[in-house]
């Protein structure tokens, strides 16, 4: 429970920095937690931290293109076909439910968090 308040809180979604920035602290705070808990008996646990870090990462993106359009550029620049950009774009819902989309998915997959030196907490990274 305090994990995910403390990534709340390195991740908030109106703290108003770049994602590069969010990734550098939120990596040096991973890395020490992987290295005191890392050697844990449930894999499925930290599996499970993965996936809610990379979607909080994504609706703080989300969050930060604020317009229909950009939104839509955005998405296409990142490979989204034009039809499900269109639809992501013009979604009603809320960031963290856009976050779990596939077009997030496709625009932002894991190599992406790797590249930017989030560590992952389930594998040897």
């Amino acid at each position: 429970m305090r994990f995910k308040q403390k990534v709340r809180k390195l991740t908030g979604r109106t703290r108003g920095i770049s994602i590069e920035r969010m990734t550098k602290e939120l990596s040096s705070y991973l890395r020490g937690w992987k290295s005191y808990f890392g050697f844990c008996e449930t894999p499925s646990v930290l599996m499970s931290l993965d996936q809610w870090i990379r979607r909080r990462l994504r609706s703080m993106i989300w969050k930060q293109w604020k317009r229909g359009r950009v939104r839509f550029g955005k998405l296409r620049a990142r490979g989204v076909n034009k039809h499900l950009a269109a639809k992501t774009a013009g979604s009603p819902h809320g960031p963290w439910r856009i976050a779990n989309s596939p077009a997030l998915s496709i625009a932002f997959p894991i190599a992406y968090f790797d590249a930017l030196g989030v560590p992952r907490l389930s594998t040897g990274k």
